[in-house]
């Protein structure tokens, strides 16, 4: 069913963005997930953000590897470059992607299955490194692809579709990303339109590795009474840290008010943006503090969305590397393999 083509009708008041397209052209092929799969919602919001940041759809990039979850990229931006790699092994080939030419635009699609188990250690590198991508984790739980086993993101005590508890502890991605230096962490739920596409720009436009755990609901085999990853659940259990909006830069756009108060901020384009200032305690930038609370929720049984840290300051992969700025193909064969000489001086230096 992927090969079959959207029909190309558009709305006449579909509005164009700054490159003249429409959300129509950042849209891919018809979905064969199940209908009401939360992946769906989380491919929604993709095409958003890329159609509100004016990117270029053949200056993207999209990865991913194997699952329910790893077929998405297929579903948007037809007009991208994409590559579906082996199970778990995604990350590394992305860093290979971005170490070889750093002008694209860099987005990871995977699952709890691909990258919290075989891919656990692909997935570990790439925040490490700080790799230059926007990591999209659609964590159901499950793996959907063979019929609904618990997978490593399962919470203990979680019931599957024929009602066994999983004994096992789970494997939370965003306690897991602050540990290992990740310098962008997010959370949001795919039913929550609002929030998830402003995280998606502001993880888009954020240099270095940007982590956005996506709790996804998988319809057929965990979305049931007693999984902690269903619809119900979540909603029951979402925590929002704070309003969640994303300006892109420009001129300088200074306020102030008071915490836990609003104001209303007329943006560049001559909207009208109300930000809601979340209580005091809560420290974006302070990666101890924020996996305090992340801890102190998780064993109150709440979810807390929406961006929970952020490293301006982090260094980025190209950065730490100092490596070339144009693409590998377009760099001189005599640039990229000088010689034995070359060589021998490298190695000199070690000695």
């Amino acid at each position: 069913m992927s090969y079959m083509k959207k029909p190309l009708a558009r709305h006449p008041s579909l509005r164009p963005n700054t490159l003249g397209l429409t959300v129509r052209d950042y849209e891919g092929a018809m979905s064969t997930l199940c209908a009401g799969c939360g992946h769906d919602s989380i491919t929604a919001a993709i095409t958003r953000a890329f159609y509100e940041l004016d990117v270029a759809p053949h200056m993207v990039a999209k990865l991913s590897g194997i699952g329910c979850s790893s077929k998405t990229p297929t579903y948007f931006l037809s007009g991208a470059h994409g590559f579906n790699s082996a199970h778990g092994r995604m990350p590394a080939i992305l860093t290979g992607a971005s170490a070889a030419n750093r002008g694209l635009v860099y987005i990871g699609v995977s699952g709890d299955g691909d990258s919290l188990s075989i891919g656990l250690g692909q997935m570990s590198h790439a925040i490490r490194r700080n790799v230059d991508t926007l990591y999209v984790l659609e964590n159901n739980g499950v793996y959907g692809l063979t019929k609904g086993q618990f997978s490593a993101s399962a919470d203990p005590g979680s019931k599957s579709k024929r009602g066994e508890a999983n004994t096992q502890q789970a494997i939370d991605p965003v306690t897991l990303a602050l540990s290992l230096g990740a310098t962008f962490v997010a959370r949001s739920f795919s039913g929550d339109k609002a929030q998830l596409v402003p995280i998606l720009k502001a993880g888009l436009s954020h240099r270095g590795f940007a982590l956005v755990d996506v709790i996804s609901p998988c319809v057929t085999f965990n979305d049931h009474e007693g999984s902690t990853k269903s619809y119900r659940y979540t909603r029951q259990h979402q925590t929002p840290i704070g309003a969640v909006d994303f300006v892109p830069l420009a001129a300088e756009i200074t306020t102030d008010y008071a915490a836990g108060t609003a104001v209303e901020v007329t943006m560049h384009d001559g909207s009208v943006v109300r930000f809601t200032k979340i209580p005091d305690g809560y420290d974006p930038s302070d990666r101890d503090a924020v996996a305090a609370y992340l801890g102190r929720h998780q064993r109150e049984g709440a979810i807390p969305t929406g961006l929970l840290f952020l490293d301006p300051d982090g260094i980025e992969m190209h950065a730490a590397n100092r490596t070339v700025a144009a693409p590998l193909t377009s760099v001189p064969y005599e640039q990229l393999c000088p010689g034995s000489a070359a060589l021998d001086a490298v190695q000199k230096s070690y000695r």
